[in-house]
């Protein structure tokens, strides 16, 4: 179960890295000096990368449920 708790996490580390290129993209954090800073591509760029930390939460999630229903299953089947 903890292999699925890691996977909901590298997601949601994912998910804050893209929220930073967004808010750089935007100018709303950051300094003026990046190349990063009120620059739309990074906009696009971080929207992309936190969709793709969504997935990999949705995907550990949906792993630890199906995980669950194993488990319960195999108590069931034991008793």
């Amino acid at each position: 179960m903890e292999k699925m708790y890691s996977v909901i996490g590298i997601g949601s580390i994912i998910f804050i890295f893209g929220l930073i290129f967004d808010l750089q993209g935007q100018s709303a954090i950051g300094p003026e000096s990046s190349f990063m800073y009120a620059n739309p591509n990074w906009i696009t760029y971080g929207i992309g990368i936190m969709v793709v930390g969504i997935t990999v939460i949705g995907t550990g999630i949906v792993l630890n449920i199906l995980k669950i229903r194993k488990i319960r299953n195999q108590r069931q089947e034991d008793l």
